[in-house]
């Protein structure tokens, strides 16, 4: 099996774990991206701890599931936001959370990866890699 995209992958094997009310599971293949992305769900209080686990191969994730998931998934294509349209939440970005004050966005900007929130207070914009609420 080809492996395409492994940030969908790592979302969905969450989402799962989360539906089937497990407290922990394993991510794999890691990346970068995907640890900057756990960071952020980390800080956002979706997730608990998690830690790399290097196998000799791509290594792994382990992380902790606090069961505050409802869903979360990848956006696709991705699409590049600005700033003003981070603060007007038009209806393209409005259709990705459950409501105004539910959920994140996460995006990747020149400044890294974070979430809209925080990229409202930055006064940046970027390209939308997931939502989670």
């Amino acid at each position: 099996m080809v492996m395409l995209d492994t940030l969908a992958n790592a979302l969905a094997t969450i989402q799962n774990a989360e539906m089937r009310g497990k407290k922990e599971t394993i991510i794999m293949p890691a990346s970068k991206l995907i640890a900057a992305v756990l960071r952020v769900l980390q800080q956002e209080g979706y997730i608990g701890e998690f830690e790399y686990i290097d196998d000799g191969r791509w290594g792994k994730f382990r992380v902790q599931l606090l069961g505050r998931i409802n869903k979360t998934n990848v956006i696709k294509p991705r699409i590049p936001v600005s700033y003003r349209e981070l603060t007007a939440m038009p209806e393209a970005l409005r259709k990705y959370l459950a409501s105004r004050d539910i959920g994140i966005l996460i995006l990747s900007t020149s400044q890294g990866v974070m979430s809209h929130r925080e990229a409202i207070k930055r006064k940046i914009g970027g390209v939308l890699l997931a939502y989670v609420y």
